[in-house]
């Protein structure tokens, strides 16, 4: 398991919006927003569910992460993602304990665990 999941009960909208105050409350920014539903329909023409994914950042963390390991940034922004499926609306962040695992810095364990705290915690607001 990678990702931390909530179904969130309103709409895709009030999702995205609900989503980005409770990241700002945590003292993260969003950094990008990407429309998926819009990108696949205008580069491809193609048809898809309400699905956004947003790069979200937290100044304080990202700048320990990045003395801690300068590569880290391949993994940076943290991304948070909404959206439907079967009429249902799901909010989803990545969990930053599992990534880490990958750069093997124990310095960066720590790190991971303060920021999935806060990470969950956006989730579990929603």
């Amino acid at each position: 398991m990678y990702e931390y999941k909530k179904e969130f009960n309103g709409s895709f909208k009030q999702a995205c919006e609900k989503a980005a105050e409770e990241l700002k409350k945590e003292g993260f920014g969003i950094l990008t927003e990407i429309d998926v539903k819009k990108t696949l329909k205008k580069k491809l023409n193609e048809e898809f569910d309400n699905y956004k994914i947003l790069g979200a950042c937290n100044p304080v963390f990202a700048f320990k992460a990045l003395n801690a390991e300068k590569e880290i940034g391949l993994f940076m922004p943290c991304n948070v993602i909404v959206f439907e499926d079967k009429e249902k609306v799901f909010v989803s962040a990545v969990l930053p304990s599992i990534m880490m695992n990958i750069v093997e810095n124990e310095k960066l364990e720590k790190l991971a665990v303060e920021v999935e705290i806060k990470l969950k915690k956006v989730i579990d607001e929603l």
